[in-house]
């Protein structure tokens, strides 16, 4: 298991670094799989959202949108992932 960080999500998220966002997106969908998943710890997904509206301002359901996508990738195990899911239903 490879632990993800905040950067990592963020540049995956929002593909707006021509340099970080490829290697992200690349890292995700083709180092990343059933053998070695990626672990997203809870306060990596916090300070996604958190980054998401302070510095992207995204609204609370575009951040929502982003948490589901993130808990959607196969490739990933995201820590306490039905509490995660339960605050990405509060923020729609």
């Amino acid at each position: 298991m490879i632990g993800l960080d905040t950067n990592i999500l963020v540049r995956y998220l929002m593909p707006d670094d021509p340099v970080q966002s490829p290697r992200a997106t690349a890292f995700i969908e083709q180092r990343l799989g059933a053998a070695e998943p990626g672990f997203v710890s809870v306060v990596a997904m916090a300070e996604t959202a958190r980054v998401l509206e302070r510095s992207y301002g995204l609204s609370a359901a575009e951040i929502a949108a982003a948490i589901e996508r993130t808990l959607q990738i196969d490739r990933l195990q995201v820590e306490q992932e039905q509490e995660v899911f339960t605050a990405m239903v509060a923020l729609r």
